[in-house]
């Protein structure tokens, strides 16, 4: 049974960084996740999507704090809900401008480990820009001739990141890279087997 919530993701650091919206309940606690009968057989519908802690079901609590959180364990300041203020609406229409807070300190949270990330030098950056814009261009003229190019820079990607990883594994700790490359090190160890062309499992 799946849990289902809205989640928020950035292209360079993926399930590293994945964030969502979390609930308090007033004594603190992570409320569970809220399960509903669907009335078809045994299937149960789990969600932990803030939007349905709103006490409406006897068996889902209210919401009395709304905090953005990220699968890496960092945790953003808290936005308390103001009931009374609030109305009769539904929690998603009363609360969506402190939802949308929580995306946005998260989005100062992925800014941060950015920033701590090693930098990539200018001139491959240009480089790859470069290289992006020509191909867009190649790709309107000559569409084969556009994926060729790209099947290439794929083989080339391919042997440079064989190197790189290998020379990674061999000159830094696992913990250095994650922090270099903004990943967990369960993602740093996966990412470089994949680039390195080793079992994930090897000894």
């Amino acid at each position: 049974m799946a849990d289902q919530r809205e989640v928020w993701t950035t292209e360079e650091f993926g399930r590293s960084h994945e964030g969502w919206v979390a609930v308090l309940q007033a004594d603190g606690t992570v409320p569970p996740p809220a399960l509903f009968d669907t009335g078809s057989g045994p299937d149960v519908h789990q969600t932990s999507h803030w939007s349905v802690y709103d006490g409406r079901f006897a068996h889902i609590p209210r919401a009395a704090v709304l905090r953005g959180v990220c699968s890496c364990g960092w945790t953003g300041p808290e936005h308390r809900l103001d009931w009374e203020s609030m109305g009769r609406g539904t929690l998603e229409e009363a609360a969506g401008e402190q939802a949308d807070a929580c995306c946005a300190d998260w989005d100062g949270h992925t800014a941060a480990v950015e920033r701590a990330t090693i930098p990539v030098p200018e001139t491959i950056t240009l480089l790859l820009d470069q290289l992006e814009a020509e191909i867009g261009k190649l790709a309107t003229s000559s569409p084969l001739a556009a994926v060729r190019a790209v099947r290439r820079i794929e083989t080339t990607a391919a042997e440079a990141g064989s190197w790189a990883a290998r020379a990674v594994q061999a000159d830094a700790t696992p913990e250095q890279a994650a922090v270099a490359l903004g990943l967990t090190e369960a993602a740093v160890r996966r990412e470089l087997a994949r680039l390195g062309r080793w079992s994930l499992y090897q000894a």
